[in-house]
């Protein structure tokens, strides 16, 4: 399994992915949830399944700009959010409308959540310093425990992690919201441990290996960590699969990002961390080289 050998390809698959979903963002936009941007979020149970233009016709008389999005097992209860925020009486009408064309009783309006522009931008500035906490706490203690080469390749690896789930969501158009941020700051953690796996063998394998170059050491470390790895992988993409396709939407919300996260973040501690560890040590040495010629 010549891994390290083959970087190039893998870090171009990468850098592939990461460069669509900046094209997506960039032409059709990143979405966020009002929780980022503030606004109103209206849940109505409707009894049965509505088509979307059918309560569009309802909705556009409140605010035409609001999106629609079918929620539950059963897709019955509709979910209507809108970015500008919308006050009492607006809310109170649109259910009376809704009341009225589907004779709903007044506990089918199961939820109404509001957020202000103010709050939304303080959400963003802190779900963004606790990645960035997180990111340099992870790099703070690789370092110690390893050496400092460990810490910058584990640190590229979680960047790559965090790259492609918001490319993933760019592509498919999802709102990145609050349960987005937690799915991150699990799949920082997740992504870690599996590249400490790998990283705690190759410090092993180095002393009886000096005679080896930084290839064959990477090499050797992740053939004796894979199967591991794709294991523990594999059970845990069963059960946040499992909780995907069976739960509820706000579980399914804390699930995609999950399922995309695991993925990217076994792909990275077998693909990407020990051939970027094995480019820096490869470049330290050639500056070594350099120096003493």
């Amino acid at each position: 399994m010549e891994i390290v050998e083959k970087r190039k390809i893998f870090f171009t698959l990468s850098a592939l992915i990461i460069l669509i979903g900046i094209i997506f963002g960039v032409v059709q936009g990143i979405e966020l949830g009002i929780d980022f941007t503030g606004g109103t979020e209206i849940q109505i149970d409707l009894g049965q399944y509505v088509e979307t233009e059918e309560i569009r016709m309802i909705v556009d008389e409140i605010d035409p700009s609001a999106s629609i999005n079918h929620i539950g097992t059963d897709r019955t209860i509709v979910a209507i959010r809108t970015i500008e925020t919308i006050g009492t009486e607006e809310r109170a009408q649109l259910f009376e409308i809704f009341q009225e064309t589907y004779n709903l009783p007044d506990e089918q309006r199961i939820a109404v959540e509001q957020f202000g522009a103010a709050v939304g931008r303080e959400i963003q500035q802190r779900a963004l310093f606790s990645i960035l906490l997180s990111a340099v706490g992870m790099l703070i203690y690789i370092s110690f425990r390893f050496e400092l080469s460990y810490g910058f390749a584990s640190l590229l690896a979680l960047a790559h992690d965090i790259l492609i789930l918001v490319s993933v969501y760019a592509i498919l158009g999802i709102p990145i919201n609050n349960p987005f941020i937690a799915a991150v700051l699990t799949i920082l953690g997740y992504s870690i441990n599996d590249s400490i796996v790998v990283f705690d063998r190759v410090r092993e394998n180095i002393p009886f290996m000096k005679k080896r170059n930084y290839k064959e050491v990477g090499n050797l470390s992740i053939q004796q960590t894979v199967k591991r790895s794709l294991i523990t992988s594999i059970t845990t993409l069963v059960t946040i699969t499992a909780l995907y396709i069976l739960g509820v939407e706000q579980v399914r919300t804390f699930a995609l990002p999950l399922i995309a996260g695991v993925i990217s973040g076994t792909y990275s501690s077998i693909f990407i961390a020990t051939p970027i560890w094995v480019s820096i040590k490869e470049f330290q040495e050639r500056k070594k080289s350099y120096q003493g010629a």
